[in-house]
């Protein structure tokens, strides 16, 4: 009796202790402006602790099913935190990009040590310059203890289906922000083709030191077209700040 009782203290003890799963969505591919082969998505973190050291290993298959290569590439967000995403962009530029008709995906991650989720975006707007081009503008927060290096603004876009359509990754400048200071950002996204398509956007901003918070959505969306001298002069629409999220008034 003694010793049934001592097995389920030890199986007891080495259940795990974190529940869900980390998978790939929204995933699709594109050939660009440039003729270059995008093959984008996002990483869905489900589990309740986060990843870093994220990658998608993506192999290629031509129109006969017969497998090309096999490449690997990043997520554009280092921390996931437990509930967020990061996307990632797979370009492909040489033959390969020409005969691929189909992937396959895999995720690859390691466990990270909890970040405080402290860098914030606190508002954002859409346009397009005079040459077309779409951009992202916005205000990113330090609102930590310390100052946070090596910050990063990363946009991912989704068409009318809920897929990825682009993303693009900055640096502000200074890409570092002192406690409770603030920075202002410019993203910008070349592929015409693709933007034409976009139905909404969400914004993560993160450190080296701390993570992101909650990511910062944005309905559907209307874009301003407009010269880019008459987009800087412009009166930025107001949004609503909820617990970190940002509803924002459409443009028409």
């Amino acid at each position: 009796m003694e010793k049934f009782f001592l097995m389920i203290f030890v199986f007891v003890g080495i259940t795990p202790l974190a529940f869900g799963e980390a998978y790939i969505e929204n995933d699709q591919k594109y050939v660009g402006d440039d003729g270059s082969l995008h093959i984008v998505g996002e990483i869905k973190n489900d589990l309740e602790i986060p990843l870093n050291q994220i990658s998608v290993l993506v192999t290629l298959f031509d129109e006969s099913n017969n497998q090309i290569a096999t490449k690997e590439t990043s997520s554009l967000v280092n921390t996931i935190m437990p509930g967020m995403k990061g996307p990632f962009d797979l370009i492909l530029t040489n033959g390969e990009a020409k005969v691929t008709e189909s992937y396959s995906l895999e995720l690859d991650y390691k466990v990270s040590s909890p970040k405080s989720q402290v860098i914030d975006i606190s508002d954002s707007e859409l346009s397009r310059d005079n040459h077309n081009n779409l951009m992202i503008t916005g205000t990113v927060t330090n609102k930590g203890e310390i100052t946070a290096n090596t910050v990063a603004i990363i946009a991912t876009l989704y068409d009318k289906e809920g897929k990825v359509a682009a993303v693009s990754k900055v640096h502000p400048e200074p890409d570092y922000l002192r406690a409770e200071d603030n920075a202002f950002f410019l993203v910008s996204i070349p592929d015409k083709s693709q933007t034409s398509q976009i139905d909404e956007y969400t914004l993560i901003a993160e450190s080296e030191e701390y993570a992101a918070v909650p990511e910062f959505p944005i309905g559907t969306v209307v874009l301003l077209v407009a010269t880019l001298s008459a987009y800087i002069g412009i009166t930025r629409f107001s949004g609503r700040i909820i617990t970190n999220l940002i509803s924002a008034t459409n443009l028409k």
